[in-house]
């Protein structure tokens, strides 16, 4: 009974896990290269290490958590600890998701401005050259 929970539980909220960072992964990439001032390769590797960090924390909260659940005697007990288990992390996938989401739209804004001011401060520099090109085809 208790090692068909805890296995259970494991195949449950392993494949949550993987299915919510495939998910947040590929349909978050859009909204990360918008945040990041277009900058396709930044938001890609930014994308990654969200993916890793992601897998790290609910994968040590699911391992935590498994390690603190009692032994259940019961089929009752056992869907019960089933039940339980999974709604936490659930609960903490979606925490993630949200404090992700919090920390992109306060940064990525931040970013995408100094990004668009860096563009703008290298195309000042290069306007008195291509003005001196367009002066001198102009003769």
């Amino acid at each position: 009974m208790v090692v068909a929970t805890y296995i259970s539980y494991l195949i449950i909220a392993v494949g949550l896990t993987i299915w919510v960072a495939h998910t947040l992964s590929s349909n978050g990439k859009v909204f990360l290269v918008r945040c990041f001032g277009h900058d396709e390769e930044l938001a890609t590797s930014i994308n990654h290490l969200l993916v890793v960090g992601f897998y790290l924390v609910n994968l040590g909260f699911i391992a935590i958590a498994l390690s603190m659940a009692s032994e259940p005697v019961t089929v009752a007990e056992a869907i019960r600890l089933l039940a339980w288990q999974v709604g936490i992390a659930i609960l903490v996938l979606g925490v993630m998701h949200f404090f992700n989401m919090s920390a992109i739209s306060r940064y990525g804004v931040k970013l995408a401005g100094w990004i668009d001011d860096q563009q703008v401060i290298a195309a000042e520099r290069a306007a008195p050259a291509n003005r001196k090109e367009k002066d001198y085809l102009l003769r």
